[in-house]
């Protein structure tokens, strides 16, 4: 008998999502992992009592995650069904997944349920064969961001992209509070920000990379300059880095090419 119930305290789960995490060729991008995830609404599975698997959605309807243990009573593609099928009444409408292609099993799971898929976005890691990254550029600096320049780094995204501020003000003030965020400046003005997110109980050994430029100084090299530094960070830092942009963001990806990146792997949104 297979039982789905909602999670309230997420840490009943760290056994199977650390199994969930061994069973990846690849590092997960820490946007979705620590972000997006564990916003999102968490459900266990159990097969006959026993606790054998989870699934969470988030608030649009989307699988994020799913795993179910091997199990003679039961298969995930089965109660994959089921559940876009619309028979386990606790879990809402299911509008679709997202999943990485460096999640092999939840992969086959979609792509034997779902009909329609695109990429939404590309995961790089750098390569092995990747040069040290150039020592600087004689008008660009990079250095950390200050709590006090919390204002000025928020205008700067919000003046560059669509950004719900109420989100990034505190995304931003965690980020200052670890010195995981970084500003380049020219003549006073802040020009771009860098990224440096590293992980701490899980994917231990890499740190992800991010970066944003001004309208204004944009096919200038400035982007794969704040990413190289970046990179060298890492690397004193003794991490691996890796990075993601969204499927049609081509100057992003060029940038992120250019610093040493290559594209491995995928995160795909299957649709109903």
């Amino acid at each position: 008998m297979i039982e789905i119930n909602a999670v309230a305290e997420l840490e009943q789960l760290d056994a199977l999502k650390n199994e969930y995490l061994t069973g990846t060729s690849a590092p997960l991008d820490d946007m979705w992992l620590c972000g997006f995830l564990p916003l999102s609404a968490h459900y266990e599975i159990r097969v006959n009592s026993a606790l054998c698997g989870y699934l969470c959605i988030n608030d649009a309807g989307h699988l994020l995650q799913f795993h179910l243990r091997e199990n003679e009573d039961s298969d995930g593609t089965s109660l994959l069904a089921e559940i876009l099928a619309g028979k386990h009444a606790i879990l809402p409408a299911i509008n679709g997944a997202f999943v990485s292609t460096a999640e092999p099993e939840w992969l086959s799971l979609c792509l034997d349920n779902f009909d329609t898929f695109n990429v939404n976005a590309i995961m790089y890691e750098l390569s092995a064969s990747a040069s040290a990254p150039g020592s600087g550029h004689s008008l660009w600096t990079l250095r950390p961001i200050e709590s006090h320049q919390l204002s000025e780094a928020v205008t700067f995204i919000l003046n560059t992209f669509e950004a719900p501020e109420d989100w990034l003000v505190p995304y931003f003030t965690n980020l200052i509070d670890r010195q995981e965020l970084f500003g380049c400046w020219l003549d006073g003005e802040l020009i771009g920000t860098g990224e440096n997110r590293k992980f701490d109980d899980i994917q231990q050994g890499y740190t992800e990379l991010g970066m944003v430029v001004g309208k204004q100084q944009r096919r200038q090299g400035l982007a794969t300059w704040i990413m190289c530094q970046l990179v060298q960070q890492a690397i004193d830092s003794g991490l691996k880095p890796i990075c993601s942009t969204e499927s049609n963001n081509i100057g992003a990806q060029k940038a992120i090419t250019r610093a040493g990146f290559v594209a491995r792997n995928r995160i795909v949104q299957f649709v109903r």
